[in-house]
């Protein structure tokens, strides 16, 4: 009974694999800016799971939790930035879709 209640490493590499697949996924097929903003945030969401997953199962090692603090603190300053970047374009072009906002000649 305790086998099927155990999540092992496997379980963790799924799940972090499925993110990453959708967040490509999202930022492969979104026209819209801040959706495209939010694929990356999926992908560096999985990034970092493997990272503590990873971290996990390796007696002593913290260098995973201290690469996944790092990319928490790494994707708050991106989003931050991108989304002033989102407004700035908004501003010129009234728009943020990508496919409007793609030549940057108007």
């Amino acid at each position: 009974m305790t086998a099927v209640l155990s999540v092992g490493l496997n379980h963790f590499l799924v799940l972090s694999a499925l993110l990453f697949a959708i967040g490509l996924l999202t930022v492969a097929t979104r026209r819209n800016a801040v959706a495209i903003l939010m694929g990356v945030e999926l992908i560096l969401n999985a990034a970092a799971l493997n990272f503590v997953a990873f971290s996990n199962y390796v007696e002593g090692a913290v260098g995973g939790q201290v690469f996944a603090v790092f990319i928490i603190v790494m994707a708050a300053a991106e989003a931050a930035i991108a989304l002033a970047i989102v407004l700035a374009i908004f501003r010129h072009f009234r728009t943020i879709d990508s496919n409007e906002t793609a030549t940057l000649n108007n």
